[in-house]
């Protein structure tokens, strides 16, 4: 919800909750879940750019509704480093292209960074085909993937 905006400065889970679930009701692409057994194990947010605030990404002024960005990335704990991160990065790239994006923007960071980890690592990204193309901030990645129609 940090990206999002105006519930991304909310600081209570009843708001950012209640605000979320407007923009689901409304019709706002928000992001995907995983599952695993029936029972959600994951979560990524995944929607077009213009849905986040200023994310740091290049060329601001690209057809919006066109580039989407993965800004973060949610996995239980019992169920990281099985993988899910690269198999909901691939679920997140199907779901921009299947509704309309011809680019996905990520900000991912290096393994060691002290902050913005939820927002997966570089590596996971470039060996999902991922090129990087710049930098947002000092530890933030952004990286691109052309999709192909």
């Amino acid at each position: 919800m940090v990206w999002r905006s105006p519930e991304g400065k909310q600081r209570d889970g009843v708001s950012r909750r209640a605000a979320m679930k407007s923009r689901v009701d409304a019709g706002v692409p928000v992001g995907i879940l995983g599952y695993r057994e029936g029972a959600a194990v994951a979560w990524c947010s995944i929607a077009p750019r213009d849905t986040y605030r200023h994310l740091g990404g290049l060329d601001e002024s690209e057809a919006p509704e066109k580039i989407w960005a993965l800004v973060c990335f949610f996995i239980k704990r019992e169920y990281r480093g099985r993988g899910f991160s690269k198999t909901l990065l691939l679920a997140a790239i199907d779901h921009a292209a299947r509704n309309g994006a011809t680019t996905v923007e990520a900000y991912p960071v290096d393994p060691e960074s002290p902050s913005y980890r939820f927002m997966g690592f570089v590596e996971t990204f470039r060996e999902a085909g991922f090129q990087e193309v710049g930098l947002a901030g000092r530890r933030r990645h952004v990286m691109r993937f052309p999709i192909r129609c």
